[in-house]
């Protein structure tokens, strides 16, 4: 399939890694020169432009994609992506990032969004969802009052990528828990067999005097990614 992406913060780099990976034609749309990455990513396709004019979609042959994935860090510019997407190009399948969930009832049919995924949501509903039985299977304790939700990105030098998530649970400090993996497919539990990824956001509950020595770990731990504009 050929597949456009618009945004190449980390969360497009991320999507287009495993895209390309699985064989797909892959195209990153980025209005920013510090966002392309053509020695990062050589077997993906890149496109410096503002993916929300229409000459740029037209230069970027949108028309020709299978798919076309809004990943950027701006609801706006998703919202208008998926629109001329649908409506001026055809494209059959649109998929859209919502950064803020106050915007969620906008990415629906009218803004040519064919599926809609938000993180924050996701990742809420997941620690919900999660049990202290399913926690202690994994050798980690159980929410406590206070526990606060850090993630981090995964970059290529860490030592983590490319070896299976349970060498990643196996070593945090006390008082973390690993409570989901997200990537190109959306949020998921922890799986203790499955490798891990450049790129992959790995998401923790952690006791506050505990997020010193998950940095110490991982690197930088903190919020939302930066640098996904369009």
């Amino acid at each position: 399939m050929r597949i456009a992406i618009a945004g190449a913060g980390s969360v497009g780099r991320s999507i287009a890694t495993e895209l390309a990976a699985s064989g797909h034609d892959v195209l990153l749309i980025d209005r920013d020169t510090r966002a392309i990455g053509v020695d990062d990513l050589p077997q993906v396709e890149w496109l410096l432009a503002d993916a929300c004019e229409l000459a740029s979609l037209e230069d970027a042959r949108l028309g020709d994609a299978d798919v076309v994935i809004a990943a950027s860090s701006d609801d706006k510019v998703n919202l208008v992506v998926s629109l001329l997407a649908k409506t001026e190009f055809g494209v059959e399948r649109t998929i859209a990032r919502i950064n803020e969930p106050d915007n969620e009832w906008l990415f629906n049919e009218s803004w040519g969004v064919d599926l809609a995924v938000s993180p924050p949501r996701l990742i809420a509903d997941l620690v919900e969802g999660v049990t202290d039985e399913e926690l202690a299977e994994e050798g980690a304790l159980p929410p406590l009052p206070g526990a606060e939700i850090a993630e981090s990105v995964l970059h290529a030098e860490s030592p983590f990528v490319g070896g299976p998530e349970s060498a990643l649970s196996d070593n945090l400090p006390e008082g973390v828990a690993l409570v989901a993996v997200v990537g190109p497919g959306g949020v998921r539990p922890p799986d203790a067999g499955r490798t891990l990824s450049v790129g992959n956001t790995v998401v923790f509950l952690a006791e506050p005097e505990a997020l010193g020595p998950l940095e110490e770990l991982l690197g930088r731990v903190g919020g939302a990614d930066s640098g996904d504009d369009a």
